[in-house]
């Protein structure tokens, strides 16, 4: 059910990129938080392992009310919200001393409300982590997305409402680039048939299914050919000082 191309399993290996990826992020806030710390967007957890345990207490917020469920009966000393956020109404301002959300803005609708209600949540001086993806790098479009960014748009958003915005990215060892290369050539292949340019002109939702299958069938092509897929680590990726050229953006915003 949690197990889609987009959600990206810890447990398929052809998601082993991808959720090494999303995994790196957590790694790295799991040793600059502290305090209260509010994930928005938490997902099927694939970072409460780390943020839990730096954090004084943890909430997470996501859509999902089975999954929150879920993982509330598994992390009981935490708190779990089901929302549709933004806004983040049941929220106080003034509360966190931290937020983290990653992978979660280029689904949201109302982006410039996300950032304003993240602002409003946290204590002065709280900082806000947020990644997602650099649109550059996107190699098709991804329909589960409402949009993406190019660098300079999302600080020029987050500066807004934060005094203080640290551009930094996320990318990738040599490994990991020969794998995007590798994905990059495949996807080209698929997508040549695509001659009416069918990706751009019909409405997301109707292109969900499709993109999830052909993703898939495209991921698992990639595990088989050579098994590069299976052997990229967290490890393989890094904090870039050069969002532009990163594969993901990662900043940390101080209110």
């Amino acid at each position: 059910m949690y197990k889609t191309t987009e959600i990206t399993s810890a447990e398929i290996a052809s998601d082993n990129p991808v959720h090494q990826r999303l995994l790196f992020p957590y790694v790295e806030a799991a040793a600059i938080v502290g305090g209260n710390v509010l994930e928005i967007g938490c997902g099927w957890g694939r970072g409460l392992e780390l943020l839990t345990k730096a954090a004084k207490h943890y909430m997470g917020i996501d859509k999902n009310e089975e999954l929150i469920k879920a993982l509330q009966a598994e992390y009981p000393t935490s708190t779990f919200i089901s929302a549709n956020i933004p806004p983040l109404s049941t929220l106080a301002d003034n509360t966190f001393d931290y937020i983290v959300t990653f992978q979660v803005i280029e689904h949201i609708e109302n982006d410039d409300l996300f950032i304003k209600e993240a602002h409003r949540v946290l204590k002065p001086g709280g900082k806000l982590l947020l990644t997602t993806v650099n649109k550059t790098f996107s190699l098709t479009r991804n329909p589960w997305h409402v949009r993406e960014y190019y660098a300079d748009g999302l600080k020029s958003l987050m500066a807004k409402y934060f005094p203080k915005v640290e551009t930094r990215g996320i990318h990738g060892n040599d490994k990991v680039m020969t794998y995007y290369e590798q994905n990059k050539e495949s996807v080209k292949k698929l997508t040549r048939f695509d001659i009416f340019n069918l990706q751009y002109r019909l409405p997301r939702r109707l292109l969900q299914v499709p993109y999830d299958l052909m993703n898939r069938l495209n991921r698992n092509r990639l595990l088989q050919a050579d098994g590069l897929a299976a052997q990229i680590n967290y490890t393989d990726y890094l904090v870039s000082n050069d969002p532009a050229g990163s594969l993901d953006f990662f900043y940390v915003a101080t209110k």
